[in-house]
Order: structure tokens, then sequence, then C-alpha cells
């Protein structure tokens, strides 16, 4: 798997508030989201799997929150099965496009904001659902990220996710070719775990977990899709 597919993600003033982005982190995103919102999937079919996954457990009736939505392209096809989708993510850039998609399908239910998973960017049990698809290994903080969330859902309510899991890949990866590409700025901050890494985490957050799945159809596949409940 080519490293530029591993590590993207589904995407003057400094802001202040909840949900406030990292100003480093959003200027890396804005800088490559036009790029980014014209690259093709790598693995349509496996995206379309864990999409069809997703619609099944997702219900007309549920709020729900995505995070790291990137250009918004997964949140258009999901809002359609949803009560309310709120699909955020930390680069204004991205959100930019996010909302031109939008405009141009609208859909009543799905809007979009700018917003850091690393910050507080929900009240308390606001959600039946919070989505995080090509995220977590970006964030800054895994447990801040997995605590907001949780604390985000409704008692029974579903964190799903689909991770790359970089430390499964060839170790020259983690170590070397990030670092260098992060120096030249060709590489956002990664966080190198597996997916035994990542559903620990989960637990220490007091998550149950439902499902580990791997959907990639070309090979080895490093993304990680898990459904963890918050036990209600």
């Amino acid at each position: 798997m080519p490293l530029s597919t591993a590590i993207r993600p589904a995407d003057s003033e400094r802001p202040s508030g909840p949900g406030a982005p990292d100003t480093r982190k959003a200027r890396f995103w804005d800088r490559i989201a036009r790029k980014y919102a014209a690259d093709p999937i790598a693995d349509m079919a496996g995206y379309e799997f864990t999409l069809q996954r997703v619609q099944g457990l997702l219900t007309p009736e549920q709020d729900v929150l995505e995070i790291g939505c990137g250009t918004g392209s997964t949140a258009l096809r999901l809002a359609p099965f949803t009560g309310r989708l709120l699909a955020t993510d930390v680069s204004s850039g991205m959100i930019a496009i996010a909302r031109e998609k939008l405009a141009a399908q609208p859909l009543p239910q799905l809007s979009f904001a700018v917003a850091d998973a690393d910050a507080p960017m929900a009240r308390p049990g606001e959600y039946d659902a919070v989505l995080a698809f090509n995220l977590l290994h970006l964030v800054t903080d895994l447990d801040r990220a997995l605590a907001l969330a949780t604390q985000a859902l409704r008692p029974g309510g579903l964190l799903i996710s689909k991770t790359a899991c970089i430390a499964e890949m060839n170790p020259l990866i983690p170590w070397l070719a990030i670092p260098l590409m992060r120096a030249v700025g060709k590489a956002p901050h990664v966080l190198c775990f597996d997916a035994e890494t990542l559903k620990a985490a989960m637990v220490r957050q007091g998550l149950e977990i439902d499902a580990v799945e791997r959907h990639g159809t070309q090979g080895k596949d490093i993304r990680v899709f898990i459904v963890a409940r918050k036990p209600g």
C-alpha cells in the first residue's frame, strides 16, 4: 500500500472555543485539500463494503457525529441513513470543499463544521453514533480523542471507526519514511500502533468491542474496522 494512501484521512487568527482546530494540523490539510479531493479512492471495493457495513448500523432516528470527515464524500453517502449527521474536520479547506459538494447535492439532515477531534466538540451524550474513518492514527492524543468521542455518545451508542494501523506496515515506513516525509512537510503527524493497541485504548475508555474486521480487497489490509459500544 502506498504510504500516501495509508496516512491520509477518509481529511491568520488562532481559533478558540469548543472544537477549535490545532492550527498546525489545519495548515497541513488546508494546503493539500484540493489535491486530496481530486485523488481517487485506492480501494473502491473495500470502501464500498465499509459503507454498506456502516449503513446497516445506522437508523433514520439517530443523531450522528463524524469526526475527521475530510471533504465530506462519506458523510454525503451516509447522511440519508441518519436522522441528523454533523460532519467535522480540523481543516477549513476540507470543510469548504465538503460544503460545495453539499450545495450541489442538498441533504437536509447533513451539516459540516470545522472542529478538531482532539478538542471537545459535543455535549455529553448528544449522539447515538460517532464515526471516525481514517482518522484515529492522525490525532495528537489517542486516549483523549477516544475519551471525547465516548463522552459524546449516549448510553448504548456506537463508535464506528476504520483506522490505518501504521505499526503493521514495513518497519522502515513508520521509523524512517514517515519522519523523513514529515521533515519536508509531505506528511502529517502520525501515531504508530497496531489493531490490538487501538482496541485496548477503546477498552480503557469503557467501550465494549462489538466487531473487529478488515475490509480491504487488495492484499494486506492495514486498516482495521472496529465497532465499539458505550455500555448502558
